[in-house]
């Protein structure tokens, strides 16, 4: 049977009527799974990354349609009727959340999964949409963010002392990464009383049975004047599910020759040997985080099709933000913000160099409309030079 030239999106459109006006007849009916099964094969990338075969297409499709259902009551603060929203949902977010479950089962203990994104990729939305979907596959979730692992404001005045280059928080090193670490050891005990800490295995503070409540750190950007500060920690009992990103989460530091041939090029915005030096010491930076990593289960890349769009994305939101009376910043202000990252850790570099790698398992390209493009596995994935 050809596929048909209905697109999944206009079967979920349908389907959502008819929930709407409660009619019986437009429920899911036999061709619609034969038309969502074949298209969930025509897309062999997506298909091999979520691990859907032509053996399991027709459970696959049966369990996001039962999912579908179920999210519909729950989404109403979300654009459920926006079709790049329902596509988004039925070939990103339902299979990715289907493939987590499968994960944690295989686990005795947490799944801790890492998410990598740059300003604008939608980190944010995605964990909110995966904390619903994960809910009614029966799992507990908590989010938890770089940002929420900040040092103090205090702390953080004192490294600005020693190194003046750190001007706003975010690069490497303004970062409590024994605090994460705990957090982290603490959420992997909370299930098991046989799980040892990935580098204290005799610590007694780690012991399950001693952990009662959990806390999550918090972070509030706003306070300080903008600055940023620690806030009240969220208490917990445990989760299933760790849901760890941050701009860059699980991003390793490169070889010393890759980077000087990087530098060599002056890439936008290093231009300078201070650049240079800045992003040489960044690097450095990044050993310290290696143990903080290494409590990763799973790492999903969401790779904008041009970092440069980062900025872009953030200028429109700064503008809807003044737009509703809040206050922001003017476009040379956040240029120069967006760009201090990119000195501090290029993208061109960084991600590139962990797409290159082994410990990527999922590859989420964002294109410059903020819709998702290619969705595949990091062995799949063809850069474009």
């Amino acid at each position: 049977m050809a596929r048909s030239t209905v697109t999944p999106v206009e079967i979920l459109h349908r389907w959502q009527a008819g929930v709407n006006e409660a009619l019986e007849e437009d429920r899911p009916k036999a061709p619609d799974f034969d038309q969502l099964a074949l298209w969930e094969l025509a897309d062999d990338v997506r298909s091999r990354a979520f691990g859907i075969t032509p053996d399991n297409v027709a459970d696959v499709v049966r369990c996001k349609t039962d999912l579908f259902f179920s999210l519909l009551d729950d989404l109403h603060t979300f654009p459920l009727k926006s079709t790049v929203f329902l596509e988004t949902l039925w070939n990103l977010w339902l299979p990715l959340a289907m493939q987590l479950s499968t994960a944690k089962q295989s686990l005795n203990r947490p799944l801790i999964q890492g998410i990598l994104g740059v300003q604008g990729t939608g980190k944010t939305t995605l964990c909110q949409v995966l904390r619903l979907i994960l809910g009614k596959l029966g799992y507990s979730t908590v989010s938890l963010s770089l940002d929420d692992l900040y040092k103090t404001y205090a702390d953080r005045q004192q490294l600005q002392k020693a190194d003046p280059r750190l001007i706003w928080r975010g690069p490497p090193g303004t970062h409590d990464i024994d605090l994460g670490i705990a957090v982290l050891d603490k959420l992997r005990a909370s299930q098991t009383r046989n799980l040892a800490a990935v580098d204290n295995p005799q610590s007694d503070a780690l012991k399950p049975d001693i952990i009662k409540n959990i806390e999550i750190p918090r972070f509030d950007k706003s306070a300080y004047g903008g600055a940023g500060d620690r806030s009240q920690p969220e208490i917990i009992s445990g989760a299933d599910i760790v849901l760890f990103e941050g701009w860059f989460v699980g991003v390793n530091p490169v070889v010393d020759a890759k980077l000087n041939e990087f530098l060599a090029a002056a890439p936008f915005p290093i231009s300078t040997e201070n650049d240079c030096q800045f992003a040489r010491d960044m690097n450095a930076k990044l050993h310290d985080y290696l143990p903080l990593w290494n409590r990763l289960d799973r790492l999903m890349v969401l790779y904008p099709q041009d970092y440069r769009l980062s900025q872009v994305w953030r200028n429109q939101a700064e503008r809807e933000m003044m737009a509703a009376g809040k206050s922001g910043m003017s476009e040379a202000e956040i240029n120069r913000f967006v760009e201090y990252f990119w000195k501090a850790l290029h993208p061109e570099l960084f991600i590139k160099s962990m797409l290159e790698g082994d410990r990527v398992d999922l590859v989420i390209e964002i294109l410059g409309d903020r819709t998702v493009g290619k969705i595949c596995r990091a062995i799949d994935l063809k850069l474009n030079d």
